[in-house]
């Protein structure tokens, strides 16, 4: 960021170039840490899936924030005056964060037109969460050198994750630039009975409930849960929360297993911490992650998780929960087995979950981390002269 840039007033003009802004985590980390900057920023969110803006009802009614029509084109094919738009249209505000590889376009647009307007170009901070099934095992290599491109000019690289750190470091040769900040959330929220009932589910006696809180998406592996579950005793039922493309896949696949009448599927539903308890136990089967919101939503409210070795998952959750992180798809089966036949054994998993998370996951530690690292970024503007003055 140049020094010639003029000091800015209040509020900080903010621009996001979001992948998609339907609510999942990364939209919901965002939309958080909009909501505590209050009135000290004033955002422009811009999304490559234009109508992909399911976050925007999470925005607190407060916050100034604008979703643009006439703003340049986040997606679209790379061109050269394409990105003379865009980043033209970035010297516009103070900061720009950028989210997943559907914003790579944006970071690129900077990275070729920084030189020209060095004395008016805000600085940049890319946000990495992870990947669709299209890269969940192996990063596509021409994705791989655009990000490599792209990045020399970010001022920070964001991961949540020690496998996506490695991943920066390694592959896109951003060792230099990469911060690790874990996702944290407000854990003493959790702590209560659900307040709210979940739509289409009913407790009877005797049941254990298994549920997952996700995008339905591919790489969430849902099916595979699915069967999981059916090969389980018909005591225990399956609640799925969350919406996207491969909801009747998951309907189809129960209905095939014979599961149909065990499977709740009440759609996206904000603010789990009023209802997640419902759950007796949090289920992952995913081909990828990296550090899954919904897995310190689940320890925070007292569950256990079972889940194969993707991502961080293993080290996020307690010693006591390590065993049923599974490496094959016999010891996921096994480890859903175990833990849906022993209350008891849920109840000590759990509790060893929710103290861990209290301890290294509770969002003041995020937001701490996240303040200081936008602070650098905004040195010099105004009331960030000398510091950051803080979030509500």
């Amino acid at each position: 960021m140049s020094a010639d840039k003029p000091e800015t007033p209040w509020p900080i003009r903010i621009l996001h170039l979001h992948s998609s802004f339907s609510l999942g985590g990364k939209e919901a980390r965002a939309v958080r840490l909009m909501n505590l900057m209050g009135d000290r920023a004033h955002h422009t969110i811009l999304s490559a899936m234009p109508e992909a803006l399911g976050a925007r009802d999470a925005i607190d009614p407060g916050i100034v924030v604008d979703f643009p029509k006439d703003a340049p084109p986040l997606h679209g094919k790379p061109s050269l005056p394409r990105y003379r738009q865009l980043a033209d249209y970035m010297t516009r505000f103070e900061l720009v964060l950028s989210y997943n590889w559907g914003a790579m376009d944006g970071v690129m647009a900077r990275r070729v037109h920084v030189s020209r307007l060095w004395h008016s170009m805000p600085a940049l901070i890319h946000h990495e969460d992870g990947f669709n099934e299209d890269e969940s095992v192996r990063r596509n290599w021409k994705r791989n050198l655009f990000r490599r491109v792209a990045l020399r000019t970010a001022q920070s690289v964001v991961v949540p994750s020690t496998l996506l750190q490695q991943i920066a470091a390694d592959e896109w040769g951003a060792a230099e630039k990469v911060r690790l900040i874990p996702n944290g959330i407000d854990t003493a929220r959790y702590a209560g009975a659900p307040a709210v009932s979940i739509p289409g589910f009913s407790r009877r006696e005797g049941d254990v409930v298994i549920g997952t809180v996700a995008g339905l998406r591919k790489v969430k592996d849902l099916p595979r849960l699915v069967r999981a579950v059916a090969a389980l005793p018909h005591n225990v039922r399956l609640v799925i929360v969350g919406e996207g493309p491969e909801r009747a896949a998951i309907a189809a696949e129960a209905a095939a297993c014979g599961v149909a009448d065990r499977l709740v599927m009440p759609g996206f539903m904000a603010d789990p911490a009023r209802w997640i308890g419902h759950f007796d136990l949090l289920a992952l089967s995913s081909q990828s992650e990296q550090m899954p919101i919904a897995v310190v939503e689940a320890m925070a409210a007292g569950l256990p998780v079972v889940s194969p070795a993707v991502g961080d998952v293993a080290a996020m959750v307690s010693e006591a929960n390590r065993p049923y992180i599974a490496a094959d798809e016999a010891g996921f089966r096994a480890a859903l087995a175990r833990m849906s036949e022993s209350a008891a054994l849920r109840a000590d998993v759990g509790a060893a979950n929710r103290r861990v998370t209290a301890e290294r996951f509770d969002e003041s530690n995020m937001v701490g981390a996240y303040e200081k690292l936008y602070a650098r970024a905004l040195e010099g503007y105004g009331p960030f002269s000398g510091g950051w003055v803080g979030f509500d």
